[in-house]
């Protein structure tokens, strides 16, 4: 979206509204085999050297920085150090067999057969169930508070249209229809009513803790000096 107000798509107040823009939210997953047969259940039991991970690459892939950031700071908040926080980011690469151009290609590769945990939205792994992909999904601990945002172009055909679209989305039924899909609502008194789905994530963290996104995307996702591109690199990873 910044992005977007850069090249005067998206106009500079999108976000002044009580949601700030987002219409919804997510939270990073782990998807397993019916019946978890590898007992997986934290961010630690991913990297025993017994757990085969599916992830899209973050070189390719917006979906890949969320999981990969959810790893990063997972384990900020346990106390670890920011070098050892990228440490245990090399070892999710490291065991991770396929890195998937694209999330949606990471289900594909997991509904296969390949791979023992998949790393994803939350609302990924229930549309997912609800195509028949057999897996469950877990939310752990510590997360990451993926958030949708939407805004009226600049060069919409019908803006008032279109903003009329983005009013609904923010009614109660707007949300609740969304929450059906999978994601969680912003409007809180909505989100509540269906905590039986998407309960409450105790260890929920958001890409501001790390200073927002333009600011990640340059330390660590930067094509030359990004250090997760750096892990990439030494691992031999396509980075494009």
């Amino acid at each position: 979206m910044s992005a977007l107000v850069e090249a005067g798509k998206v106009a500079e107040d999108w976000n002044k509204n009580e949601y700030d823009g987002k219409i919804t939210d997510s939270v990073v997953v782990f998807s397993v085999r019916p019946g978890n047969p590898e007992g997986i259940e934290d961010w630690e039991d991913l990297v025993t050297g017994d757990v085969e991970i599916i992830t899209p690459n973050p070189a390719t892939s917006g979906g890949a920085k969320w999981n990969i950031m959810a790893a990063y700071g997972s384990q900020l908040a346990q106390g670890a150090s920011e070098q050892e926080a990228l440490d245990f980011v090399a070892q999710i690469i490291e065991n991770t067999s396929v890195l998937d151009d694209s999330a949606r290609d990471s289900v594909q590769t997991f509904a296969s057969g390949k791979g023992d945990v998949l790393l994803g939205y939350e609302n990924e792994a229930i549309q997912a169930q609800e195509e028949g992909v057999e897996l469950e999904y877990i939310i752990p601990d510590d997360t990451l508070l993926i958030e949708n945002p939407a805004a009226v172009t600049t060069e919409a055909q019908d803006p008032e249209a279109a903003q009329a679209l983005l009013d609904y989305i923010w009614t109660d039924e707007g949300q609740q229809t969304l929450a059906d899909y999978g994601y969680r609502p912003v409007v809180e008194s909505v989100l509540a009513e269906n905590t039986d789905k998407l309960p409450e994530v105790p260890g929920l963290f958001t890409i501001e803790e790390f200073g927002g996104w333009d600011k990640v995307d340059t330390e660590f996702f930067d094509d030359e000096s990004g250090s997760v591109t750096e892990i990439l690199r030494q691992q031999g990873a396509p980075l494009e």
